[in-house]
């Protein structure tokens, strides 16, 4: 019986009994022997030097056994060395414990190692320290008059700069029948994921270590810790199986595992360094921007210019860039363009990827830009997207790959009934509540890079695939281990997929919605390799009935290799390694997009966003009662865990438009509200009738798969969704996030 296709069905997670039974080892969780436990001491000031550093009665405890600073650091470390890091920004790379100089609030200062977390956390207390301040400038509306542009490096690969000017701005925006324009703010906002960063370093002797760190890049900390410590690749291996949330906050190795390592080479042991909640908030964050729009449009809808800067915090020692600007003339094909995108450099750490970096910074601005157009045209708001669609990239003059973004208005809207909405603002109510339907459109980059894979299937017919790849939650590995079921033609449980760790071949860091794009083909071109092996083996058994056979004449599946003329006609994979003296067949392979393909046409997922709030008339309060987000991209292997993906965005969105900001006391430079109780996220009573439809879309070109990311655009939409759901519910237009009640009041 032929084995049914498992790519296109809901699979559950295969790691899922693990997850919630706990059997689920992460970072800080791995058993050592002899083990000793570090932790960071961080700076309380912003700006300045340390005078003095006293660790002499943290020493003289019972159980301390060492106290790092910048005056003993090991010279192991070769600290003027511009390491490796995938992720890294343009600049000079902080290098924790480097000297006496203080960059930012928070700044890791110390590493007490100890014979217990307590007495580490304790003679924590017990270092006596003296600054000599200096001035700093933590506030970016303050600082506008420092703005430049962004420095170039590496990473303008993958977040392009804006592209140049075309047509003439000014004079098309002067006659534009239609005129909308708006400043739009949002505050810090920190990664809070529910495992937080810890390092687990295990010392093998002779400077060869295995180390357990929460990493979005197994491979990318390997290089850092090999490249900084002066190592060899071949003697750190790095192990991330399990990784409890990131969203980002792992694409750049941070500063436990510099501790963690150097503490461990210095003292020859095991080591384990684990930071607190509070200190999740001293490294990385989406950064604070202020973004302007102009956008203008003929009497009929038609948007003939486009206008949008954003200005964005970086730190003094880093070009932290995001691709803010970029998006509107991706979406909205209009011949007069002017797009700027200036950094603030502030003595804060370097902001940090954030789910949807720049996308869902940058749609929220342009998505309520539109919505005003639509209210000042007296168009229907999606109409107005309608009016203005184009399966080209106007930014590149490309055409798309696919791009079935229409259907997700048409179902969407279906779905959601936004047929039903009165379009006149505060004219919707229920009880003493204004009811408010709002929409917007989703974009986001359907990128994919080079990775590699194994594939190695023994005597029993079954299979184990190999790759470094991480899986931070988003269903990587059940997803993998389905592209190679139906790759091979084997049932799933045949199959075992063997991940994140830095000696399984290259895959690059797990971000951008890039990562089954990626190392998917990867998984595929290693199956086929395999399959081509196996029948080269069937061939040559004696009396092979497949001799005369090529491998076009052939199937590979359910355990035989059969001829497609004539399926009867076949060799078990039995017989073959039988032959083959029951030895292991393996093949390791590369993929990687076309280089003189690729490039030909623009490569996006779309979506479109339905929201309904309810706004109490007294207070003010805002709630998300329902929402529907329709999605294109490509063909979607896991339903069930690419619905997860999309409802964890729009509940992020949730909470980015309603919640999320960490308050900055300018005085001190210093975040107030380092803690869950008052970083505030949705709870379960904030989150009500979410729905998500995958709009069907074929897309040959992106991959052989056919698949694109869905990590980043369930996110996207859903702020100026909610936005603009508010102003229809109450006729006011607030342009700056979080929204608060006591805005509405």
């Amino acid at each position: 019986m032929t084995r049914l296709p498992s790519i296109g069905k809901p699979v559950s997670r295969i790691e899922g009994r693990q997850k919630v039974t706990g059997s689920a080892k992460y970072a800080g969780e791995y058993h050592a022997d002899d083990l000793l436990y570090g932790y960071v001491v961080n700076s309380a000031i912003t700006k300045g030097k340390i005078a003095i550093i006293d660790t002499s009665d943290a020493m003289a405890l019972d159980g301390v056994i060492e106290v790092f600073t910048h005056e003993n650091r090991p010279s192991t470390a070769w600290f003027d060395f511009q390491y490796a890091d995938m992720d890294a920004p343009p600049g000079t790379v902080f290098k924790p414990l480097k000297d006496n100089e203080i960059k930012y609030n928070g700044q890791p200062i110390a590493l007490v190692v100890a014979e217990t977390f307590e007495m580490a956390r304790y003679a924590a207390t017990k270092i006596k320290l003296a600054y000599t301040e200096e001035e700093f400038t933590t506030d970016l509306e303050s600082s506008l008059s420092k703005a430049r542009k962004p420095k170039k490096g590496l990473a303008s690969m993958l977040k392009p700069p804006p592209p140049k000017p075309k047509g003439n701005f000014e004079e098309a925006w002067q006659n534009s029948c239609i005129q909308s324009a708006g400043e739009f703010k949002h505050g810090t906002e920190h990664h809070n994921p529910m495992e937080m960063f810890a390092t687990t370093v295990v010392y093998e002797g002779e400077n060869k270590l295995k180390i357990y760190d929460k990493t979005q890049g197994t491979i990318n900390s390997q290089m850092y810790v090999a490249n900084v410590f002066g190592l060899k690749m071949k003697n750190v291996q790095v192990i991330a199986p399990f990784v409890g949330g990131a969203f980002g906050s792992g694409l750049r190795p941070q500063y436990q595992l510099f501790m963690a390592v150097m503490a461990s080479l210095q003292l020859k042991r095991n080591v384990r360094v684990t930071l607190d909640r509070a200190q999740m908030y001293t490294f990385g964050h989406r950064p604070p921007t202020i973004q302007y729009t102009k956008f203008g449009a003929d009497k009929n809808g038609k948007v003939n210019a486009l206008y949008h800067k954003a200005i964005g915090e970086t730190s003094q020692f880093e070009d932290y860039v995001e691709t803010v600007v970029n998006w509107s003339n991706m979406l909205y094909p209009a011949e007069n363009t002017l797009l700027e995108h200036r950094l603030v450099p502030l003595d804060v750490y370097s902001p940090l990827d954030m789910r949807a970096p720049g996308g869902s910074t940058g749609m929220h601005a342009i998505e309520i830009t539109m919505d005003e157009l639509a209210y000042k045209l007296k168009i229907d708001p999606l109409d107005l997207r309608l009016i203005n669609y184009s399966t080209i990239d106007k930014s590149t003059d490309k055409e798309y790959s696919s791009k079935e973004l229409r259907e997700c208005y048409l179902q969407g809207a279906a779905k959601f009934g936004w047929s039903q909405r009165n379009p006149e603002p505060g004219s919707m109510k229920r009880g003493n509540k204004l009811v408010g339907y709002g929409m917007a459109t989703g974009i986001w980059e359907a990128n994919r890079i080079l990775a590699r894979a194994q594939a190695i299937m023994t005597s029993d017919g079954k299979v184990e695939i190999k790759s470094a790849v991480t899986d931070i939650g988003t269903g990587t590995l059940t997803v993998m281990t389905q592209i190679a079921s139906d790759e091979l033609g084997l049932p799933i449980d045949h199959i075992t997929f063997s991940y994140a760790d830095s000696k399984m071949p290259f895959a690059p860091i797990q971000g951008g919605s890039f990562t089954v794009a990626t190392v998917g083909p990867a998984v595929q071109t290693a199956c086929r390799a395999l399959k081509k092996k196996l029948f080269r083996k069937a061939r040559q058994i004696e009396n092979s009935v497949l001799s005369q056979a090529k491998f076009k004449d052939v199937i590979v599946n359910d355990g035989f290799v059969k001829l497609k003329k004539n399926p009867d006609t076949k060799i078990s994979f039995t017989e073959i390694f039988e032959w083959n003296k029951n030895k292991e067949i393996r093949t390791t392979n590369t993929a990687m997009p076309n280089p003189l393909k690729s490039g030909k046409k623009a490569k996006a997922v779309h979506s479109a966003a339905f929201v309904e709030v309810e706004v109490d008339q007294e207070l003010g309060v805002i709630e998300v009662k329902r929402a529907v987000t329709a999605v294109a991209a490509g063909k979607i292997i896991n339903p069930k865990t690419a619905e997860s993906q999309i409802l964890g965005g729009m509940i992020w969105g949730i909470s980015k438009t309603l919640h999320e900001e960490t308050i900055v006391d300018h005085r001190f430079g210093k975040y107030m509200n380092a803690n869950l109780a008052e970083y505030h996220i949705p709870v379960h009573a904030d989150v009500h009738d979410l729905e998500v439809i995958f709009v069907e879309e074929h897309d040959n070109f992106v991959n052989d798969l056919g698949v694109k990311g869905v990590g980043e655009i369930g996110i996207v939409a859903m702020p100026p969704a909610i936005a603009n759901a508010v102003f229809h519910a109450t006729g006011r237009r607030i342009n700056n996030l979080p929204i608060h009640f006591d805005k509405l009041l």
